[in-house]
């Protein structure tokens, strides 16, 4: 049997708004194994932000379960969260959250600057081997505004691998690029999950969904669907298929 990386379940999260109580999830439950490539679908309101920050470890739930790698969140302090999220955890955001007067290679060596054991030349190292895994190797030393939006975006990815995470979260990653540059994120994710990587997928796009092996949409802070898809897209071969564009 595959080791199962999260374990979630009976998930609830609640709010206090004023004198309401917000029922943000609603007994949420669902798993995903090593080496799967789920997405998290569904609509503003859905839950889907709430979900993703119990996921990453920002969060934790009212009631229920959350198993990350074997390792039960809810008991843990904040400093607790904070390590288990930067050992365990890859994060890729929308804005790609780079540093601004950062060189590539610097941006994807952040998550390493909070481990003392790893010594200057090993992150450098690291560093490097991660911004090869994303072909980007010829860039090291550019500023995120000599990079266009798609090789932003390969940094985050990169910076989200340095650490060997069990599991990458990405929250909308595809949502500031344009199509052709949105399929070639989505091809690097799908080679990157074919070499053994998990990946859970935040989107609110259908189209973006079909790249992966597994679907689970939520509606108001439940789960309504969790299939998995048949006939997953080559994001690849959408992108050979589309035409070429004079600059």
């Amino acid at each position: 049997m595959a080791k199962k990386i999260v374990e979630i379940h009976d998930l609830k999260r609640e709010f206090r708004m004023g004198s309401e109580i917000v029922k943000a999830l609603k007994g949420v439950s669902f798993s995903v194994e090593e080496g799967e490539f789920v997405t998290i679908m569904g609509s503003s309101g859905s839950g889907k932000t709430t979900l993703l920050n119990v996921l990453g470890c920002l969060d934790k739930p009212t009631e229920g379960t959350y198993l990350l790698d074997n390792v039960e969140i809810k008991n843990l302090s904040r400093n607790e969260l904070a390590q288990l999220r930067n050992r365990k955890i890859g994060f890729v955001f929308q804005s790609y959250n780079l540093l601004a007067r950062t060189s590539a290679i610097e941006n994807v060596e952040l998550p390493l600057l909070y481990n003392s054991s790893i010594s200057i030349n090993h992150r450098h190292q690291m560093a490097l081997k991660a911004l090869e895994a994303v072909r980007l190797s010829d860039r090291l030393d550019h500023l995120p505004n000599q990079l266009s939006g798609g090789q932003q975006q390969r940094v985050a990815i990169a910076r989200a691998l340095v650490n060997e995470p069990v599991m990458v979260l990405a929250d909308e990653a595809t949502g500031n690029l344009d199509s052709r540059t949105s399929y070639e994120i989505m091809a690097l994710f799908q080679e990157l999950n074919k070499q053994g990587r998990t990946i859970v997928f935040v989107t609110h796009e259908p189209d973006i969904a079909l790249f992966s092996s597994r679907t689970i949409t939520l509606k108001d802070g439940r789960v309504i669907k969790d299939s998995k898809n048949e006939n997953i897209r080559s994001a690849k071969e959408v992108l050979a298929a589309l035409p070429v564009t004079e600059d």
